[in-house]
């Protein structure tokens, strides 16, 4: 998404309003219909926190599927907003050609990395059972969420992976937040919410709140500024209409327990590959809006030898648009998919007769 800007309102082109509105309640009961709840018929680690987590709903990730005959499913892990239902609504169709989608909702009221990575084991295995392997389609915050994952795993959920795809990934607070020294040119609008809520004190629900809210007009101006003179449809509205509701129900908790998971992400240096698959990084042409000059992940991504020390069959793609003066901004999947798409197909495509030559 673009940078929050110091313009006044953006303009967006929409609709006759009785028109969008229709269109909007019909395209959101489309989406309902094809998108379903799911959960694996075996939860082994899920279940196996109970005991550690009393309060269990709290911190559950909600899963959906939308089915499809193929036999390349996706998973999709969204960055802090929009949902996973949502975050790939232009890519929905591409993906549903190889197979079904599967996607990981973050809680509301809460959060746990370790609940996270049980969850998304317990859906590897379920996939793996009915004999396929997942491809793995993360955003920004959500590929800080997958690498944890991924340096944890056991070899054995390795295996079952068919690849993986970073969409402008966030690996840790570095990628976000300036050192101290650093900060000449000013603090930025989402670096100073994260700084501010990571500084707060749990136990003071009224400061809490306040600096969550802060951080929540902070999404809603990136998304505004992403629509920027640009004609909303139907299905923009109805994403758009998603993401106001998931700020407005993500509790003060909620969204510092997701900070704090963010803070708690390590940057993986050494220790030889994280995942030894085919691996897709893409990376936008203006990350630097919302990514520090200092991030340690552009810094990774632009060196061959360090990348491919840690995924030794990367592919590194900068997503770019062909239109002038309207750069891709970072994960900007919604509105420049059709620089997306292209991309990812190609990255499919060569996936899938791998996995026909090993059937």
């Amino acid at each position: 998404m673009k940078p929050v800007s110091q313009k006044s309102n953006p303009v967006q082109k929409e609709f006759h309003p009785v028109m969008v509105s229709a269109a909007t309640l019909a395209h959101g009961l489309m989406r309902t219909m094809a998108i379903k709840p799911y959960a694996p018929k075996l939860r082994r680690r899920e279940f196996g926190l109970l005991e550690r987590y009393p309060n269990l709903p709290a911190i559950r990730c909600q899963l959906f599927r939308e089915k499809s005959a193929g036999s390349m499913p996706t998973i999709v892990i969204s960055g802090f907003v929009p949902d996973a239902t949502e975050t790939v609504e232009f890519q929905r169709p591409l993906l549903r050609r190889y197979g079904s989608i599967y996607y990981l909702n973050y809680p509301r009221n809460g959060f746990s990395s370790e609940m996270f990575d049980a969850q998304l084991a317990d859906l590897i295995d379920d996939i793996h059972r009915k004999g396929m392997k997942p491809l793995i389609l993360s955003v920004s915050f959500g590929s800080g969420l997958l690498l944890h994952f991924l340096k944890h795993a056991a070899e054995s959920v390795h295996e079952k992976i068919r690849g993986l795809v970073l969409a402008s990934p966030v690996v840790c607070t570095d990628d976000l937040i300036r050192p101290l020294g650093q900060k000449r040119d000013g603090i930025r609008f989402l670096e100073s919410s994260l700084q501010k809520i990571i500084s707060a004190d749990p136990r003071r629900h009224d400061d809490l709140e306040k600096q969550v809210e802060r951080s929540r007009r902070c999404f809603q101006a990136l998304f505004a500024a992403g629509a920027e003179n640009r004609v909303l449809d139907s299905r923009h509205l109805a994403i758009r209409r998603k993401i106001m509701d998931v700020l407005a129900h993500t509790s003060a908790i909620g969204g510092y327990e997701r900070v704090t998971a963010l803070r708690e992400l390590k940057f993986p240096e050494g220790g030889g590959s994280l995942f030894s698959g085919p691996v897709l990084a893409l990376l936008a042409e203006n990350e630097h809006d919302i990514l520090v000059p200092s991030s340690p992940t552009l810094d990774l991504f632009a060196s061959p030898e360090r990348y491919t020390a840690l995924f030794p069959r990367c592919k590194v793609k900068r997503v770019v648009t062909k239109n002038a003066g309207d750069n891709v901004p970072h994960a900007s999947l919604i509105f420049h998919h059709d620089a997306y798409n292209p991309l990812l197909q190609s990255w499919y495509d060569r996936l899938t007769p791998l996995l026909q030559m090993a059937v």
